[in-house]
């Protein structure tokens, strides 16, 4: 699978616990594969999750960049379901990882972005085919996206789409017709109206936001996401923003 050119890293000072660690540097490659409907990027950004998170090896906080910790992370990461979550073996090791960024996340009010996190341990475990855990832990995105603000256009497809993968046809039917009902811009619509049919269909499985939309979808993409936050926002993020929004 494709890689991202890396460093050899460097210190960083770990923002919770102020223990000092090698941590690999990371600079996104460019996406040239459309990403999913759930906006997982297209290769060769898709083969990168690894590197998306750093970790502390002292403390086991895990964050796009160590160094900075929230005042509430500390303790986060030092209460019992922390340190539960980090330490069940049952788990692939990646996806604890997106799962104790989530908690964090969770834990200091940023829903939306527990929500995000949570999405990632889900493509993870499509990866290694854990299907049972893929959809739990879609599921519990949705939970964390729900219980935050009103959420946007992107982020109701993403619900959408993360209730049919996990199965639930009949709440993504709902969803769904209710986001077709608030009359979404044209690119938004086009997205649902995929989604509808694919619900329709009882079809869980991966689609590409490609099937739904004209080019430039269709075409590579020229944007990169940011380097330090990778999963959460930038590039080809707000290149998907600006075409849902109309």
């Amino acid at each position: 699978m494709a890689t991202a050119p890396t460093s050899a890293g460097r210190e960083k000072r770990c923002g919770v616990c102020g223990h000092e660690s090698r941590q690999p540097s990371f600079h996104p490659p460019v996406p040239e594969q459309a990403p999913d409907l759930d906006l997982r990027p297209g290769e060769p950004v898709r083969s990168t999750m690894v590197r998306w998170l750093q970790a502390c090896p002292h403390c086991g906080y895990a964050a796009p960049d160590i160094s900075e910790g929230h005042p509430a992370a500390a303790q986060a990461v030092a209460a019992a379901p922390y340190r539960a979550l980090i330490a069940d073996t049952s788990h692939p090791v990646l996806a604890r990882r997106f799962l104790a960024w989530a908690h964090v996340l969770e834990e200091t009010g940023a829903l939306h972005a527990a929500a995000e996190a949570t999405l990632h341990a889900a493509w993870v475990a499509d990866d290694l085919n854990r299907n049972d855990l893929a959809r739990q832990w879609r599921r519990e995105a949705v939970a964390l996206w729900r219980s935050g603000p009103t959420l946007d256009a992107e982020q109701s497809v993403r619900v959408i789409d993360a209730l049919r993968r996990a199965g639930d046809f009949a709440e993504a039917e709902a969803a769904a017709e209710a986001l077709m009902a608030s009359d979404p811009p044209e690119a938004v619509a086009q997205v649902a109206a995929l989604e509808a049919r694919l619900i329709a269909a009882e079809d869980a499985g991966r689609h590409s936001i490609a099937s739904a939309l004209a080019p430039p979808a269709r075409r590579p993409h020229v944007t990169h996401q940011p380097k330090k936050r990778p999963p959460e926002g930038g590039g080809l993020k707000s290149w998907l923003r600006r075409i849902f929004r109309g």
